[in-house]
């Protein structure tokens, strides 16, 4: 897995984007910033946190922090300093890399998935006869009604006595797809039933209307 990433603490995460915002021009120098209390509630964080964010952006000359008089903008230059020395680069490569990792074991899962239910088609295939639980797989052809469509919409279990399983898509597996999902032209699905369920679904797909 990844290196290990330092997680910012919140004033710091606060008080880079407070930094970010001067130098896009969402405050101005001269500018006067919102009290303690109504930069917490933009925050959602305590006045305390606020007050450490201030402190760190006053130690680098960004902001000048004067009792009874609130918190003055001083500085862009200085803003640019500040969030290049706390840009962490490492972090950033970690998250990337581990995000990479994690996408490469997710699509290596569903070709195994993928893998799997082929060979159960093919296995289910050739015992027909004996297994009470078959899988069958069915394209959505240009013009089918059920585009367009969600399972439940269609009542698909209710017409066909068969669960969808998996719908293969754009040449990826979209696997216990739910009620929710919806049909598309050119997807195939992937049910299982009995041996009966599959002429239900043919009538289904082809014979029938679906409001």
């Amino acid at each position: 897995m990844s290196e290990k990433y330092v997680i910012k603490p919140v004033y710091q995460k606060i008080a880079i984007d407070i930094a970010n915002r001067i130098v896009s021009g969402d405050f101005s120098i001269g500018e006067r910033l919102h009290g303690r209390s109504s930069l917490a509630s933009h925050y959602n964080v305590s006045p305390e946190t606020i007050r450490r964010a201030m402190t760190l952006l006053n130690d680098m000359d960004i902001v000048e922090v004067t009792k009874g008089s609130g918190i003055l903008i001083k500085s862009v230059d200085n803003c640019l300093k500040f969030i290049d020395k706390f840009k962490d680069i490492g972090s950033m490569n970690s998250f990337k890399k581990e995000i990479l990792e994690l996408q490469d074991e997710k699509n290596a899962l569903e070709r195994k998935i993928d893998g799997i239910i082929n060979e159960l088609i093919d296995y289910s295939n050739r015992f027909t006869s004996t297994n009470p639980f078959v899988p069958f797989e069915f394209e959505i052809q240009k013009g089918l009604d059920i585009i367009g469509k969600t399972i439940s919409e269609t009542k698909f279990w209710q017409n066909t006595s068969a669960t969808i399983i998996g719908i293969r898509r754009r040449g990826s597996l979209i696997l216990s797809p739910g009620p929710y999902a919806i049909f598309e032209e050119g997807d195939i699905f992937i049910a299982i039933g009995d041996e009966e369920s599959y002429y239900r679904i043919k009538k289904f797909l082809y014979e029938e209307s679906h409001i």
